[in-house]
């Protein structure tokens, strides 16, 4: 067993005494320091593992969700933990502190987490500078969103600026209108804004795949708070444009399931393991729409939350998604989490 997977059930006690955000900060770098004085040596790629999903090999099915490294500061650690690949962000034009603290909140006995950061970031323009610097070779995708002072109405701006400057250092961009945290950002979802915004986008992917002679798939990362028929209206909407990919799901409103909790009432949105149900319901009405829309191949689905061990990867693989990722769960359980679900054959 690696060492690395010894040492998290000693640190864990240590690190949930701290608050959920000082925790977290410590602990990346940690990881970024360890990395740097040669404690996580990269492991294996195992062939039988390896998928290609929009014309990218992923060594693994299993990824970092965005949230966890929001300014690309410890990506080659992730990597050398087992991850397939590493999403980071979310990023907007310009740095941003996020909402007051705290803002970050475990609810242990349910395994979950609340968070409202509001998308606390560098900016754009350092995410970049760091990926250029970064050793590893693993795919790196930028999740972008806009800035919290920026209309919606202007919100394609902050969009179209994040796309254009991520679109060399990233192997694909995300585009995040479903966070619960950035006031209005979720009223994207609705058909017309989605397609604009969208449409404005792919106008701009295919002018920058022209310019640098490489083309970089577009996601959408949608939440799981959509009834059916908004989820057939969407995947309509993704199958005209031409959209790589779908990540579902982001956080979620909604409280069910977690109300024992004294901090249920917090403001935000929830994961972990009470997200899992819910965010794997998206996944297979998701996957049933695209099929039913696409002309030819759906666009992929990569499967996030609550994914706490190898069945719950397996059951948003059984699903529809082709790759997943995880958050909370490494939270909980710690880097033997991606070995379990790295573990996973090309087969589901």
């Amino acid at each position: 067993m690696p060492l690395i997977h010894r040492l998290y059930p000693i640190l864990r006690p240590l690190l949930f005494q701290l608050d959920a955000e000082t925790a977290h900060e410590w602990t990346v770098k940690l990881l970024r320091a360890s990395h740097l004085l040669g404690m996580l040596p990269d492991p294996e790629p195992a062939p039988s593992k390896a998928r290609t999903v929009m014309g990218l090999k992923f060594p693994n099915c299993v990824g970092l969700a965005a949230g966890m490294d929001k300014s690309a500061s410890a990506v080659d650690a992730w990597s050398a933990l087992g991850f397939g690949h590493v999403e980071v962000g979310t990023l907007t034009p310009r740095p941003q502190p996020g909402n007051p603290t705290p803002r970050l909140f475990r609810l242990v006995e349910q395994e979950g987490i609340i968070n409202r950061m509001g998308f606390n970031n560098p900016g754009i323009d350092e995410a970049v500078h760091r990926l250029e610097r970064r050793t590893s070779t693993g795919i790196i995708g930028v999740n972008i969103g806009k800035n919290f002072d920026t209309p919606l109405e202007n919100a394609a701006d902050d969009y179209l600026t994040c796309l254009r400057k991520a679109y060399q250092v990233a192997d694909y961009i995300a585009v995040n209108i479903s966070s619960p945290n950035t006031k209005g950002l979720r009223d994207l979802q609705a058909e017309e804004p989605i397609r604009r915004l969208l449409g404005t986008l792919k106008e701009e992917q295919a002018r920058l795949a022209t310019t640098h002679g490489v083309h970089r798939p577009l996601l959408v990362k949608i939440a799981p708070d959509l009834g059916e028929e908004q989820i057939e209206v969407l995947a309509r909407v993704f199958a005209e444009l031409g959209m790589e990919g779908v990540i579902a799901t982001n956080t979620t409103i909604d409280r069910e399931g977690v109300k024992k909790n004294k901090l249920w009432k917090e403001a935000g949105g929830l994961s972990g393991k009470p997200l899992m149900r819910q965010s794997t319901a998206v996944i297979a009405t998701l996957a049933l729409a695209l099929k039913s829309e696409a002309k030819g191949a759906p666009p992929p689905i990569i499967g996030v939350g609550g994914i706490m061990g190898e069945m719950d990867a397996e059951a948003k693989l059984q699903a529809g998604a082709s790759l997943v990722q995880v958050y909370s769960g490494l939270v909980y359980r710690g880097p033997k989490l991606i070995a379990e679900v790295a573990g996973i054959p090309n087969t589901v």
